[in-house]
């Protein structure tokens, strides 16, 4: 060994090993308690070593967004993959489109995208499942998009679609993990199957804990694709990751999610989107406040939807002076640590609300699930008592989420 490698090896170990001398100038033992190491969470796409190889002579479909991306730069991963080689056939987009830039809930169209050339098939317009003729000539299907952890956002029903199709057509699909910025708050009713939709297709609660990788280990092992075919996983997991970890997303999921306190409080205060509040859409604070006309007498608090293009063009109480709550300075550290989503703003804001048979809306049932939330609410329940209807649901989901996490 050289001088210059045994000096190189030294700087290594004393910054990987530190320690602390005795008076005779003897090294003691290294202090645990006083050395923690730091820890970098890389996503599956970044670690392109673990599976560029095995792209090789494949043809490759994509499910991906604006949040599928590698590297400090946020270069786009199809455009990392194509320059690497990689035999890219065609792009699948979700709700938002492939560059995240369609208004929450609008048709997408079928395109060419005008960068790389290639199609871009849309799984939010025609239909929500690749068909056959979609995925012919095609080796391997790859997932790699951002996801938020609840159950009413629609990038986990897009990949049960890819899953069942792949599953059907003997096509392996490859996930490129993420951490899931909600990862330690498991809460809310369990679906009932009767209410399934777009916005909630498994009996799981409003936040479900997992990433997609185990997200989608849950729906193979517990058979939920149709006639319970199973799907061909290769998963790229995330590396330094725990469930427990606090992860600022690189870049905004989608349009109505552009702060990182949005991201956190979207499992909370979605579920006014069934309401006949406003919860900021049509503002550049949607999620952050939540409030409507007839609150003025109320709260203080106020704010004006108006129409906002690629972020919500006709938002509820558009062009009308809304009163109510201010979440942006929040402490969301609160929701993580209780492991609980903030179910007090609903029953608050209804009780506060003048109007109250016109409060909820037709959506409230498919966001929630259920409804009995809506009636326990318009009954006047407690929080707590709430909570307690939720168990054993909880307690079962949770048992059946550990046999499918990869993470601790």
């Amino acid at each position: 060994m050289t001088k210059l490698k045994c000096c190189y090896l030294f700087l290594i170990m004393s910054v990987l090993i530190p320690c602390t001398l005795t008076a005779s100038g003897k090294a003691n033992p290294p202090i645990k308690q006083r050395y923690i190491a730091a820890r970098t969470i890389i996503p599956g796409a970044d670690q392109t070593g673990l599976y560029l190889n095995y792209l090789k002579g494949k043809n490759i479909a994509m499910v991906v967004n604006q949040t599928s991306i590698i590297g400090e730069r946020k270069t786009p991963v199809v455009d990392s993959l194509l320059k690497l080689g990689v035999n890219i056939k065609k792009i699948f987009g979700p709700e938002h489109g492939f560059r995240g830039n369609a208004s929450n809930g609008a048709t997408v169209d079928d395109a060419i995208d005008s960068q790389t050339g290639l199609p871009v098939i849309s799984l939010y317009g025609k239909h929500f499942k690749p068909t056959p003729a979609d995925l012919m000539g095609i080796n391997l299907v790859i997932f790699d998009i951002q996801d938020v952890g609840a159950r009413f956002y629609t990038y986990i029903s897009t990949l049960h679609y890819v899953m069942e199709a792949c599953a059907e057509n003997n096509i392996e699909l490859m996930i490129l993990d993420r951490p899931n910025p909600n990862g330690a708050i498991i809460d809310g009713p369990i679906l009932d199957t009767g209410y399934r939709s777009f916005v909630g297709m498994h009996t799981v609660p409003i936040s479900h804990g997992m990433t997609i990788a185990e997200y989608a280990q849950m729906i193979n092992g517990e058979g939920w694709l149709k006639n319970h075919v199973q799907c061909k996983l290769k998963i790229i997991k995330v590396a330094n990751y725990t469930h427990s970890d606090t992860y600022v997303l690189p870049v905004n999921p989608s349009p109505n999610l552009n702060t990182g306190q949005s991201i956190l409080l979207y499992p909370s205060v979605c579920l006014f989107e069934g309401t006949t509040l406003s919860l900021g859409r049509g503002t550049m604070s949607p999620f952050l406040e939540v409030g409507h006309p007839l609150l003025k007498d109320k709260y203080g608090y106020y704010f004006t939807p108006v129409s906002i293009a690629g972020m919500s063009e006709d938002p509820p109480q558009k062009n009308l002076v809304c009163y109510g709550i201010d979440l942006k300075n929040y402490n969301t550290a609160t929701l993580k640590s209780s492991g609980r989503i903030n179910l007090a703003w609903l029953i608050e804001l209804y009780k506060a609300f003048p109007d109250k048979a016109h409060f909820f809306n037709a959506y409230f049932t498919k966001l929630a699930g259920t409804t009995d939330l809506r009636k326990q609410i318009e009954a006047g329940k407690t929080e707590t008592e709430i909570r307690q209807s939720w168990e054993p649901g909880l307690g079962k989901y949770k048992a059946m989420r550990r046999k499918y996490l990869l993470y601790q």
